[in-house]
């Protein structure tokens, strides 16, 4: 396994004291097959709306679970599913352990936003009058980006081996159930922007430290999902040439969700297409046979566009006949990433 990457933290303007963890405390059995590559700090699940982001950042958090990770599943803009996946009542901003080893938590943006305010100011009363002032939450609602600072700072924290907030563990494993494509890339460019504005002081110094986090491969690693369909495939393609060029930062891995299987070659197509006449429920069978080839073809159609054009390694996810995913669906999803090489 290698080395823990420990980001230098000490100017930070922070007036919690930070809780040190050395030697092996928190080494941990490295994850296998696809995510073995992805064996850091933090990861970053982004992709297209309604691709199964949300399912596969679950069927991750599992499988590293499994692994004896102590792993942590963010979700962003106070979405609470995850927790209600697992039969638990929604939490709020508080993080609730699920299951074993496995911790859910929901960034709201404004809580997110006082606690950077305590952070920055540290004074609980000084915090409370700013943030209760409406001029002062005007400003910061019209600030661009903002929200996103706060967001991927709360997300990083979580993140750190030494945790800001008091008398929390740290976590082996954070993995965040990102916006989608074009709001996945505001969220993980707000700390340079921030930091570029700020140029000097507590706000650069902090954007910095979080900016250094999550463009070093080390210790991040982003991962696309997508649904084996022209849309999703240009969207993933365009998401790995944005990372690179306006960000620096390299697309880990490449999970296409609700893959068919191939049920019938080429010869067995030309069979069913050769038979006539039957009753109508076997030509509404053969028909449904021929509908289903066809699109097991175009899907992998279009999965090999997507390998032929990304430069991160590509991995297939099989379809599952459940209409409404349930847990037990997604154990099996996370044992099928596991296998995944």
């Amino acid at each position: 396994m290698p080395p823990v990457l420990r980001t230098d933290v000490s100017a930070l303007p922070y007036g919690v004291p930070i809780r040190r963890y050395s030697g092996d405390s928190f080494r941990r059995p490295t994850l296998r097959g696809v995510i073995a590559a992805l064996d850091r700090r933090l990861i970053v699940v982004t992709g297209k709306g309604g691709v199964g982001k949300t399912t596969v950042a679950v069927a991750l958090g599992l499988a590293a679970a499994r692994a004896g990770k102590r792993t942590a599943i963010c979700e962003v803009a106070e979405q609470e599913r995850i927790t209600g996946i697992f039969g638990h009542p929604p939490a709020g901003f508080r993080e609730t352990e699920v299951s074993p080893g496995l911790f859910a938590f929901s960034v709201d943006p404004e809580q997110a936003k006082a606690e950077w305010l305590r952070r920055q100011l540290r004074s609980g009363a000084l915090t409370s009058l700013l943030g209760g002032s409406r001029v002062f939450q005007y400003l910061t609602a019209a600030a661009p980006g903002l929200a996103e600072l706060v967001t991927i700072g709360k997300v990083w924290e979580l993140a750190q081996l030494e945790r800001r907030t008091s008398g929390a563990l740290p976590y082996d494993l954070t993995i965040v159930d990102a916006p989608a494509t074009g709001g996945g890339l505001a969220m993980l460019r707000a700390p340079r922007t921030y930091a570029d504005i700020a140029k000097v002081g507590p706000v650069s110094r902090h954007a910095l430290a979080i900016d250094a986090f999550i463009s070093d491969p080390s210790s991040t690693a982003v991962v696309a999902v997508a649904l084996p369909e022209e849309m999703p495939v240009n969207e993933t393609l365009e998401l790995e040439t944005r990372l690179g060029e306006e960000l620096g930062i390299p697309l880990s891995h490449v999970l296409v969700n609700g893959v068919l299987p191939r049920r019938f070659g080429g010869a067995d197509v030309r069979a069913v297409e050769s038979v006539a006449g039957g009753s109508p429920p076997a030509r509404e069978a053969l028909a449904a046979a021929l509908g289903a080839a066809e699109r097991a073809r175009s899907q992998r159609s279009q999965v090999a566009r997507l390998r032929r054009g990304m430069e991160a390694p590509v991995s297939t996810l099989p379809f599952m006949l459940t209409p409404e995913l349930v847990l037990e669906d997604l154990e099996a999803l996370s044992h099928e990433i596991e296998r995944k090489r």
